[in-house]
């Protein structure tokens, strides 16, 4: 053989080393793992046999791989078998790493002897108490093993504290387990109390398990609430006989099924309706239930516009008082057309007609409040539902199609030195601003979407492509109104932001100076 070929058998040679060595050393895991020992022994040949524990374990077994474990089950485990199965167990949990999740279940025969727990296998033979740690498994066992991975988080769940199948071998006469004393970052579990004894169950499971395994997909739920919800309804369901118990020396927060994440929608969905709920207004809520009907905050915020709207009555008045009726108030040519009876119940009868009007959302039923109620306690707020309901109405001109030609006498008016127009009219471009303000008229703009959010930090499902005169119950009145007070206020008012801008806000002052024409 020539020497050039020795380099490439040498490096062929030692690349299988590393290939064999590879795969004898444990693998540490790259991603957190989550390993389970699932036995159920109930085959016992020489003491009472049980009904449930393997379906017991194999409900478990089923159950824990659904949230992410990867198990071993064994059943009707002679001793060197579960010897064996906790001892591969433990190699496997001390090769996943130190994020990884050990967790260890047990259903079946368990005794306790000064102070110590022994899991039974099927072959158990006992004839002395002296004799209980050459033939049982003592549970201390896979706490060792889990102790020697080094992990953070452990979890052993025992549900084996039937009735002491050794009564009549003395100084062997304790029924249920013994309070284990675990390292930390364990969580122990009971299917009863320490020195208690569980029942077998009369169905196909154990009381505990079954409800274990019902509880163990609940998403978001922490370990320790989780196996306080199997308490409760274990308690419920034996009549007290059973209480389920557990102690935990975890250092961190584990959940079987971490709770989902929110999408970016449903935070903005969040942040809206805290906005609306935090205002206590209720012309906002009923906007916001016209937006989202169907939102998961829907029932809250009926429930918070029904308090609104009984708030709205006057502060102080009682129930009996604003059951009386009220003086008539100055006659309009409504009342002088139809008298209207005085209902048995004024206050609940308009409470049920404006709730009425609320869930049909109709200007009729608005308008059939306001016929009943013209100076009820919720008549400003009727009104302006039926404005906002008329202000939503179909338009022909939406603020996002190209301006028409417009006629001569529509022009934009006569710009002066200052660069503002001399007059502004409603209908008439304004002509000043960028030219999607310029070449429209107030009419226009307010049926369009504001150019920035009303306010800083608003999420954009609540302001973009929404109707100005939608949010504000804009139409040429109420406008007006809003208008005059830049006038009144003057620098200070025209210097604050506006989500229509500058531009638009110096015309509304100039608009109103002229009459709001």
């Amino acid at each position: 053989m020539s020497n050039r070929t020795r380099p490439c058998r040498h490096a062929l040679i030692l690349a299988a080393v590393l290939v064999l060595l590879a795969a004898l050393l444990p693998v540490r895991a790259t991603a957190e793992a989550r390993l389970a020992l699932v036995v159920g022994n109930g085959a016992y040949v020489n003491v009472t046999a049980l009904r449930n524990p393997v379906n017991d374990a194999i409900l478990m077994a089923d159950s824990l791989r659904k949230v992410g474990f990867d198990v071993t089950l064994i059943t009707e485990a002679k001793q060197d078998e579960l010897i064996r199965a906790i001892s591969e167990f433990g190699r496997k949990l001390r090769g996943a790493g130190d994020d990884a999740t050990g967790l260890f279940y047990y259903a079946g025969h368990g005794v306790q002897s000064f102070g110590t727990n022994f899991l039974l296998p099927v072959d158990i033979a006992l004839q002395d108490a002296a004799d209980l740690s050459l033939v049982g498994v003592p549970a201390q066992a896979v706490l060792r093993q889990m102790f020697s991975a080094r992990n953070r988080t452990n979890i052993v769940i025992l549900d084996a504290c039937r009735n002491n199948p050794f009564v009549t071998i003395p100084d062997l006469s304790d029924n249920g387990l013994a309070e284990i004393k675990a390292p930390r970052g364990t969580f122990l579990a009971y299917s009863t109390a320490p020195g208690d004894v569980a029942v077998d169950g009369s169905g196909a499971n154990s009381p505990f398990t079954e409800a274990l395994a019902t509880h163990l997909s609940a998403p978001g739920v922490p370990i320790e609430a989780l196996f306080k919800d199997v308490r409760v309804e274990v308690v419920e369901t034996t009549g007290g006989k059973q209480t389920p118990w557990d102690t935990s020396s975890l250092t961190v927060d584990f959940q079987f099924v971490p709770a989902k994440a929110p999408t970016p929608e449903e935070i903005q969905m969040r942040q809206l309706w805290e906005s609306v709920q935090m205002s206590h207004d209720p012309v906002q809520v009923l906007l916001f239930l016209r937006a989202n009907p169907d939102n998961i905050y829907a029932d809250d915020a009926r429930a918070l516009l029904r308090d609104l709207m009984a708030k709205t009555l006057k502060p102080g008045e009682s129930d009996a008082e604003a059951a009386k009726p009220a003086e008539a108030p100055s006659e309009t040519p409504r009342e002088a057309t139809a008298e209207k009876p005085a209902p048995v119940n004024p206050v609940q009868s308009e409470r049920d007609l404006i709730e009425q009007a609320r869930q049909t959302g109709t200007a009729d039923a608005y308008q059939a409040y306001l016929d009943a109620y013209p100076e009820g306690a919720f008549a400003e707020l009727a009104r302006l539902e039926l404005r906002t309901i008329e202000n939503n109405a179909p338009r022909t001109d939406p603020i996002s199609k190209p301006p028409e030609p417009v006629a001569p006498e529509k022009q934009a008016p006569a710009v002066a030195a200052t660069g503002m127009p001399d007059t502004v009219a409603f209908d008439t471009p304004l002509g000043i601003g960028d030219p999607e303000i310029a070449t429209r008229s107030i009419a226009e703009i307010i049926a369009g979407s504001p150019l920035f959010p009303p306010i800083d930090g608003l999420p954009d499902i609540a302001w973009k492509d929404k109707a100005c005169a939608s949010c504000h119950h804009w139409n040429q009145e109420n406008l007006c109104t809003q208008a005059k007070t830049y006038l009144a206020d003057g620098k200070a008012a025209l210097a604050k932001n506006h989500p229509l801008g500058g531009a638009f806000k110096q015309a509304l002052a100039i608009w109103a100076r002229d009459g709001c024409k």
